[in-house]
């Protein structure tokens, strides 16, 4: 295990990752630094516990959104799906019709060309 210190609202805190994991583990605590000290800016100095729990209610509040927009994605991306599986089908018929309508000309026109030549 690695072990890394990270420095929020000026006090110190040694913690341990996995191997590879401290740059990760110093951007979070980075993170979350930066929401004590917004909420040191808007409440004061109300102590190192309620500025944390503070912190760790906002950073809830961001990810229930990110949440809820996922959901939100995920359910036009469905729709989308379906949209473009219509699509797919409208331009097979499509297709096939097309096919059809020149295959019945062909035919047409072979039996015009029978008949042109005495056939």
């Amino acid at each position: 295990m690695a072990e890394v210190t990270v420095t929020i609202n000026g006090r110190t805190y040694k913690m341990s990752c996995d191997e590879g994991q401290e740059k990760h583990l110093l951007g979070l605590a980075e993170q979350v630094s930066g929401y004590v000290d917004e909420m040191q800016k808007s409440v004061g100095q109300v102590g190192d516990t309620r500025l944390l729990l503070m912190a760790a209610i906002m950073v809830a509040d961001e990810l229930g959104e990110a949440k809820r927009r996922m959901v939100a994605l995920e359910a036009d991306i469905e729709h989308l799906k379906g949209a473009r599986e219509a699509a797919a089908t409208r331009f097979q018929d499509s297709q096939n019709s097309i096919t059809r309508t020149l295959d019945a000309a062909a035919k047409r026109i072979e039996t015009m060309a029978e008949s042109l030549n005495g056939g």
